[in-house]
């Protein structure tokens, strides 16, 4: 998902430098977004010009102090709450300035409980893209109660300028999307689990019943389990 926003980023004429803790993850996360640009050129989507420019404007920051020119931090690490509240913690304690404004990638956990303990938590927002973020359109902002205003708009006009459509949302558990989708979902598995009906079976039967692109068990397979898991935990 990082690798993702960090191309639409780069496309968008920002300077973008991408994080991760883990070098060779690092390494080949550059690695797999200047294909992925290359990819695009060939296929008509952008010039040759402009896959090279966006690929000269993505750095990689192989420390977390490495970011401390960020006007805007997006994290898009896994759905653990510690894990993204000490992220952000680290960040707002002298890496970054006090104007940069932290956005969570989060899909499921509440902002508010991301931004508990962060310096200035009132530039904290949830900015949560779809897999495949440089596909899907939909971009929902979340704003706590304490996000000041001038930041959502901020993130309202990113979005835009990224080719999305922002949706902004109170902070709530799931927001819109995947509080409505994982009951759906859900349900399907119950079926699958209780023998009613065969995978493949449920799965045509939303998409040739009711005109949805993907099966609900095949869209758990896309998000993966594990990231499924988290998110209803």
């Amino acid at each position: 998902m990082g690798g993702g926003i960090a191309q639409l980023a780069c496309l968008s004429g920002a300077r973008t430098l991408l994080h991760d803790p883990v070098p060779e993850a690092l390494q080949s996360g550059i690695e797999r977004i200047r294909k992925h640009l290359d990819r695009g050129a060939a296929r008509g989507r952008w010039s040759e010009e402009e896959a090279s420019a966006a690929a000269g404007r993505l750095e990689p920051a192989a420390r977390l102090e490495d970011l401390a020119p960020c006007e805007l931090v997006i994290e898009a690490a896994p759905e653990r709450l510690e894990l993204k509240r000490e992220l952000f913690s680290q960040l707002g304690q002298g890496i970054v300035s006090e104007a940069c404004v932290l956005a969570t990638n989060t899909s499921s956990l509440l902002v508010t409980a991301v931004a508990n303990g962060v310096k200035g938590p009132e530039r904290v927002v949830g900015m949560h893209f779809f897999n495949p973020a440089p596909v899907l359109k939909l971009v929902e902002v979340v704003r706590t109660v304490v996000t000041e205003q001038e930041v959502v708009e901020d993130i309202k006009v990113l979005a835009d300028r990224l080719g999305k459509v922002p949706v902004v949302i109170g902070d709530k558990a799931g927001f819109i999307a995947n509080a409505l989708l994982f009951g759906y979902l859900n349900h399907a598995v119950s079926m699958f689990e209780s023998h009613y009906a065969t995978r493949e079976d449920i799965d045509a039967a939303m998409r040739l019943g009711c005109g949805y692109p993907m099966g609900p068990l095949a869209l758990l397979d896309l998000i993966g389990l594990d990231t499924a898991y988290e998110i209803l935990d």
